[in-house]
């Protein structure tokens, strides 16, 4: 399972992510691609993202079951505390 949120992007990069995936809500990517698609759609993502932001979660075979990432300008941050990942919110 993958999980992409893109916030303050083009709406091309959106229109690119709705070929591989379904958007639920508006900048909500969700599916179930293999790992070679995942890095080849978040490569797409960071390179064409601009002064938006990029979240990446995927499902892994960790302690908690997936894993984060997240690039640019977004409205959170993933953080890694010996191996676990919470998340620290901006406030603005």
């Amino acid at each position: 399972m993958l999980v992409m949120i893109l916030e303050k992007v083009p709406p091309s990069l959106r229109g690119e992510l709705s070929k591989w995936m379904i958007e639920p809500k508006t900048g909500v990517f969700v599916g179930k691609v293999s790992a070679m698609v995942r890095e080849r759609l978040w490569f797409k993502c960071t390179t064409s993202a601009n002064s938006g932001g990029v979240t990446q979660i995927w499902s892994s075979n960790n302690e908690q079951g997936f894993e984060i990432r997240s690039y640019g300008d977004t409205s959170m941050c993933p953080i890694d505390f010996d191996g676990l990942t919470f998340i620290k919110e901006y406030k603005f």
